[in-house]
C-alpha cells in the first residue's frame, strides 16, 4: 500500500509538469477512495504544480538578462523603459500572479514575465503558493460538495473562461486601435456638461476619449462592466471564505431574523414591518396590495391610501426585488392599475419620501459585541440632463459624458420622450430609483460620517430581532440632518448580499474596490460563524436555488424601474 501510494504521488506530481488542471483533477478524485488518501493527493498536487511554477520562473530569470539585452530589444525598447516596466511590475504585480492561477491561458506568460522582469524570488514563491493552495482548495471542495460531476463542469468552465480570456484580449487590443485614432482626432466644440451635481473633472486624455464609441469606453470604466466578469474574483475569494468555514451558506446565518439571512428570496415588507414598529419615526411605511384578481388589487391599493393617508404620488414594487428591478414612481391612478396589470407577484405600496436626497449606509455589528458599526456610506446623486431649447432628450443623453453609457436604460425609461425637446433650463431626472444597475451615481460617503450618525443607525439596527449587517437605503433632507441622525426616512433595508456600493465611485480603482468587497464577506462569514456556532442553522443550498427560481421567474413581469 506505501508502494502503491509512493508511486500514485509521484505520477500526479509529474503529471502537474505536463497539465496542471488534469493533475488537479486527478488528485481531487482522491476523495473518492483509490491508492493514495486525499490529503496526500492534495500534498503532492500542490508539490508539482509548485515546482512547476518556480521551474518556470526559474528557467525566466536565468534566461532574462541575455534577452532583454539583446539587440532586438534594444530595438523595441530602450534600457530607461524596461528599468521602468521591472519596476512596475515587482511593485504591482502580485495580483495578477494571483489572478493568472484561475484564468486559463495567462499562467505561462505571467510567470515568464515574473523571471525575465527579475521579481523578487521570496514574492514570486509566497504568492504562487497561496494562488495553488486556493486553486486545489477550490477544486477539492466543489469535488466534495457536487460530487464527480463538478469535475465535469469544471472543464467545461475552464473552456468558456479560455473564450472570455480571447474576447478580453481581442477588446484590449482594439481599444488600443481607438486609442490610437483617438490621439489623430481633434477635438472640437464645447464638452459635454457635468451630470447633476457630481463633477468629474475630465483630463485631455478623457476628452479624447469622447471621440470613441460608447460602448468602448463602457469597458474602459470597470463600474459598467457586466456582472458576471466583475464577480469572478469575488466568487473565487467567497469559495476560498466558504472553505474556511467549512459550508458555503454560512452567510445565511448572519442575520436570523431575515429569512436566508437576506441572502436572497427575502420579503422586503417583513423587513420594513419589523422596522415600522420599532423605529416609526425612521420608517417609510409600506403595505402589501392584497387580491386574487387585478380589480381586487387595485381596490386593495385605494383602501390602503385612505387608510393610511398615502398620496399621490407613490411607490410601486415588488415584495421580493433585487437590484432596483420593478420599483417605479406611480403619480396616477391609472399608471398603478398599469403596474398591478404587468406584475402578477406580491406587490407593496410604499409611501413616497422625496428626499431629494439619498444614501446606503452599510452597517455590521458582532454577536457578541454591544455597539455596532458603519462600514460604509454611498452617497447617492440622481442624475439629470438640463434642456436647450434645440436637442431633443436623446441627444441630450448621448452627448452627456456619463449618460451616454447609460444610454440604452435611460431611453428605454424614456422611449415615449425621446424626441421631446426640452425648454431651455428644464431640467430632466433621469432615475428615481437609488441603484447603479438603474443609472443612479454612487460616491463615496464617508465624509458624512459622524458619531451620532453611527449611533442612531446602532440603535434601530439593535431594535430588530436577529439583524447583524446589511444596508439601509436613507432618504434624507439636507445633509446636516443626515450627519446628526435627524429626520432620516428608510426607504429598504437590505441583508447579507447587499453591498458597501460606495465601491462603485468613478474615482474609485478596480484593486480597492474588491479590497472593500472582501472585507465585507469576511465580515458576513464571520457574523454568520459566530450566529451559527450559537445554533443558527445556515440555509440549505437547496433553499436558496428554490428562491433564487422563483425570484427569476417573477422577475420576467417586473417593468423597467423608475
Amino acid at each position: 500500500m506505501i508502494a502503491q501510494a509512493l508511486l500514485a504521488s509521484t505520477a500526479i506530481v509529474l503529471l502537474s509538469f505536463i497539465s496542471e488542471d488534469a493533475a488537479t483533477i486527478s488528485s481531487a478524485l482522491s476523495i473518492f477512495g483509490g491508492p493514495i488518501s486525499w490529503p496526500l493527493g492534495f500534498a503532492a498536487c500542490f508539490a508539482g504544480i509548485w515546482l512547476g511554477d518556480l521551474g518556470l520562473y526559474s528557467l525566466a530569470r536565468c534566461l532574462g538578462k541575455p534577452i532583454l539585452q539583446s539587440r532586438w530589444v534594444a530595438r523595441l525598447a530602450d534600457p530607461a523603459t524596461i528599468e521602468c516596466c521591472q519596476k512596475e511590475f515587482n511593485e504591482r504585480g502580485s495580483m495578477a500572479l494571483l489572478a493568472s492561477r484561475f484564468v486559463p491561458g495567462t499562467r505561462l506568460p505571467t510567470y515568464l514575465a515574473a523571471g525575465l522582469l527579475s521579481m523578487p524570488v521570496a514574492r514570486f514563491a509566497t504568492v504562487t503558493a497561496i494562488a495553488a493552495l486556493l486553486w486545489i482548495g477550490g477544486i477539492f471542495a466543489i469535488t466534495k460538495l457536487l460530487g464527480s460531476q463538478a469535475l465535469i463542469w469544471l472543464s467545461f468552465v475552464q473552456g468558456k473562461v479560455a473564450a472570455i480570456v480571447l474576447s478580453a484580449f481581442l477588446i484590449a487590443s482594439a481599444l488600443l486601435v481607438f486609442k490610437k485614432l483617438g490621439r489623430a482626432v481633434v477635438a472640437g466644440g464645447d464638452e459635454p456638461g457635468g451630470i447633476g451635481v457630481f463633477t468629474i473633472e475630465i483630463s485631455r486624455r478623457h476628452r479624447r476619449q469622447l471621440q470613441l464609441p460608447a460602448f468602448v469606453r463602457r469597458w474602459t470604466r470597470w463600474e459598467f462592466w457586466p456582472a458576471w466578469l466583475f464577480y469572478i474574483p469575488v466568487g473565487v475569494y467567497y469559495a476560498w471564505l466558504a472553505i474556511r468555514h467549512r459550508s458555503l451558506t454560512v452567510p445565511t446565518s448572519a442575520n436570523p431574523g431575515i429569512a436566508t439571512g437576506g441572502f436572497v428570496g427575502e420579503s422586503k415588507l417583513e423587513i420594513l414591518d419589523q422596522l415600522r414598529r420599532r423605529s416609526p419615526q425612521f420608517t417609510a411605511e409600506a403595505f402589501l396590495i392584497d387580491g386574487p384578481t387585478t380589480t381586487d388589487r387595485l381596490l386593495c391599493l385605494h383602501r390602503i391610501c385612505c387608510q393610511q393617508k398615502i398620496a399621490l404620488p407613490f411607490i410601486l414594487k415588488p415584495d421580493v426585488g433585487q437590484r432596483g428591478n420593478g420599483v417605479r414612481l406611480i403619480r396616477s391612478m391609472r399608471a398603478a392599475l398599469e403596474y398591478l396589470q404587468s406584475v402578477d407577484a406580491p406587490v407593496i405600496v410604499q409611501r413616497y419620501v422625496a428626499g431629494p436626497r439619498e444614501a446606503g449606509v452599510f452597517y455590521y455589528r458582532f454577536p457578541h459585541q454591544s455597539r455596532g458599526r458603519i462600514f460604509a456610506i454611498t452617497e447617492k446623486i440622481f442624475p439629470t440632463i438640463t434642456g436647450d431649447g434645440i436637442h431633443t432628450v436623446e441627444e441630450l443623453i448621448r452627448t452627456d459624458l456619463r449618460a451616454v453609457l447609460m444610454a440604452r436604460t435611460y431611453l428605454r425609461r424614456f422611449a415615449s420622450r425621446r424626441d421631446e425637446v426640452l425648454m431651455p433650463g428644464e431640467m430632466l431626472k433621469l432615475v428615481e430609483t437609488g441603484n447603479h444597475a438603474q443609472g443612479c451615481i454612487f460616491g463615496d460617503g464617508m465624509h458624512l460620517y459622524t458619531e451620532d450618525l453611527e449611533r442612531v443607525i446602532d440603535e434601530i439596527s439593535q431594535r430588530l430581532p436577529g439583524f447583524f449587517v446589511g444596508r439601509y437605503d436613507i432618504r434624507y433632507a439636507n445633509e446636516e440632518d443626515f450627519k446628526q441622525g435627524r429626520n432620516l426616512q428608510i426607504i429598504e433595508l437590505n441583508g447579507a448580499t447587499s453591498e458597501a456600493t460606495s465601491i462603485y465611485d468613478p474615482r474609485n480603482s478596480l484593486f480597492s474596490a474588491y479590497g472593500t468587497l472582501f472585507q465585507q464577506w469576511r465580515l458576513v462569514f464571520a457574523i454568520g460563524a459566530i450566529n451559527r456556532a450559537n445554533g443558527q442553522t445556515p440555509s440549505s443550498l437547496g433553499t436558496l436555488w428554490r428562491n433564487w427560481r422563483q425570484y427569476s421567474a417573477a422577475a420576467l413581469s417586473y417593468p423597467l424601474a423608475d
